[in-house]
């Protein structure tokens, strides 16, 4: 490859006379005469002090920088925004959560198309921008490698934020006093790192490794370590590598990459919200992907990972023993993941992980295949007359497979939460959450102040939680979410009425309402939309254009033509 086809898109923007002004703005920013000739490497940093996840990621661009000047290039660094679900939920700021990922991935394509570079590094440290960061580069397809910023070390006595919200539902039942919640809220974050266990961050970092899009062990990194720093200056190198030999997002995130994806966030008993995530980052590398894939590959994928929030162990302890590389290895070598997908690294999945080791005997982190957690996926898709287009529930078979109960039907997380605080959810109580899809919110709000609750009150096996809403990783109970059509277009959930029976049905992949269709039918007649307070913004903006939970929730526009 030529030098003028390394800086396939960079030469535009520096070279010859008439790009002299953009060469003068570039020199007082530090480029020197021979960086013009060097391929340029966004490195799209995530950095802020809204939030631990993402506090230490300033650090670690410039490492990626000093990887892509080693190589070669010539690394740029520059921001994009975070917002922090640990800080929001349970709050109107929450609408905001989801919205931000299109953000994030709009700016990031802003950045990157309006400045020329050749290639991008991606650093994401919490839940909404590292999808984001992969949609950005399905949109761009120029080469490119995302960095996870490193999951966060235990608090003390093994503690994290989701111990937070459960101390907030034991408290409200009397099981721990003032002073015992203060100390858990006071050393349940001690520093830097995504959440600690496999909830959403850590979830979404193994299915981007999985995807191909990180190199190996990316995922299952501490976010203050030595291996973390190395994995950034690696991606900076590595991002040289993919330029040179033209290798491309969209050849990597091909339809057999989401396959391995799908299959190895089973196997680590991950988050809800990697449905929504993968939807979304498939509509963006245009390939066909559907709810009923994860049925498909869920089928025949085990859960193996005996991992917080439904597990015992965090992913620090993972770490300890390997991380996810031995895994992906043991599921290949079992015909579980398509070893042939191409990766970051410029070699395939089978190659990356053909001189990995097995984990040490004595752990038991990961299960065997014959004595797994579930024989089955966690994530169900269930359909029924409450989910046409269906909905997500994360049920580890601990909770039980089938719940019935009457429904207590609340217009939001807030009043929601309030009934379980104060005593007013009862065993069988199934708690219907609406109107807090992506349109209704809106911006989809995550439901872990009342899943929190429910655990701390001591309810988790006891009461069900529905919601066109969504859950975060740290979610854990009888829940189901991404109920599709929403309240907010009409859909079924908007019609439940306090005292009808719902039936959750795991093994039937099933969610009803014990109503008939003549019923339903004169309340819908009747069923009018409550009016909305987001009139104007970002929110109005994400309502307008936003699709389905079932496709995603993105906010791509149809072609041109239609």
């Amino acid at each position: 490859m030529t030098e003028k086809e390394l800086r396939r898109y960079s030469r535009v923007v520096v070279d010859g006379d008439e790009q002299a002004p953009s060469r003068a703005m570039l020199r007082a920013v530090g480029f020197e005469e021979d960086d013009f000739q060097r391929p340029q490497i966004g490195i799209a940093s995530t950095w802020s002090m809204v939030t631990p996840c993402n506090m230490h990621i300033g650090g670690l661009a410039d490492e990626a920088a000093k990887g892509a000047n080693a190589a070669g290039g010539k690394g740029v660094i520059f921001n994009t925004i975070s917002v922090s679900d640990g800080i929001s939920m349970g709050t109107p700021g929450m609408r905001y959560s989801l919205v931000s990922r299109e953000i994030i991935a709009d700016s990031i394509e802003a950045v990157m198309g309006a400045e020329g570079f050749d290639g991008v590094v991606a650093i994401g440290g919490c839940d909404k921008n590292m999808p984001a960061c992969v949609m950005a580069m399905a949109r761009l397809n120029r080469p490119a490698v995302f960095v996870y910023g490193g999951t966060i070390r235990p608090g003390s006595k093994r503690r994290d934020i989701v111990s937070v919200f459960e101390a907030v539902g034991a408290r409200s039942g009397g099981k721990i006093s003032d002073a015992e919640l203060l100390e858990v809220e006071q050393t349940a974050i001690p520093g830097p790192g995504a959440c600690g266990g496999m909830y959403t961050a850590n979830t979404m970092a193994s299915a981007i490794e999985a995807l191909g899009m990180s190199l190996g062990n990316s995922s299952a990194q501490e976010a203050i370590s030595s291996d973390k720093i190395a994995d950034c200056q690696r991606a900076g190198e590595a991002v040289m590598h993919l330029i040179r030999e033209n290798i491309k997002p969209l050849d990597i995130m091909t339809r057999d990459a989401f396959e391995n994806a799908i299959a190895v966030v089973i196997a680590l008993g991950g988050s809800t919200n990697a449905v929504l995530h993968l939807l979304a980052i498939a509509r963006e590398a245009d390939i066909e992907l559907s709810l009923d894939d994860f049925t498909r590959i869920g089928a025949r994928t085990p859960v193996l990972a005996d991992v917080k929030p439904s597990g015992k162990y965090l992913m620090s302890e993972l770490i300890e023993i390997g991380g996810i590389q031995p895994l992906m290895k043991r599921m290949l070598d079992n015909g579980m993941l398509h070893g042939d997908c191409m990766t970051v690294s410029g070699n395939t999945l089978a190659e990356n992980l053909a001189s990995v080791a097995d984990y040490p005997e004595a752990q038991d982190i990961i299960r065997d295949f014959d004595n797994p957690i579930k024989q089955d996926s966690h994530l169900a898709i269930l359909y029924g007359n409450l989910a046409p287009e269906g909905a997500v529930a994360k049920i580890t078979g601990k909770e039980g497979l089938v719940f019935e109960g009457k429904a207590r039907v609340f217009h939001s997380e807030e009043d929601a939460l309030q009934a379980i605080l104060d005593d007013s959810i009862k065993a069988g109580d199934v708690i219907v959450i609406r109107f807090e899809g992506p349109k209704g919110a809106p911006g989809m709000r995550e439901m872990l102040s009342p899943t929190g609750a429910i655990m701390g009150k001591g309810l988790g096996k006891d009461v069900a939680l529905i919601t066109d809403g969504r859950f975060s990783g740290g979610s854990h109970g009888f829940v189901v979410g991404h109920i599709t059509p929403e309240a907010a277009v009409g859909g079924p959930i908007a019609l439940i009425e306090d005292g009808d029976i719902v039936r959750i049905d795991a093994e039937r992949k099933e969610i009803s309402v014990d109503v008939s269709t003549a019923i339903m039918s004169e309340r819908r007649a009747e069923w009018r939309r409550p009016a909305s307070l987001v009139t104007r913004g970002a929110l109005a903006k994400y309502r307008n254009t936003v699709s389905s939970a079932s496709e995603g929730a993105v906010t791509i526009p149809p072609p041109w033509d239609e």
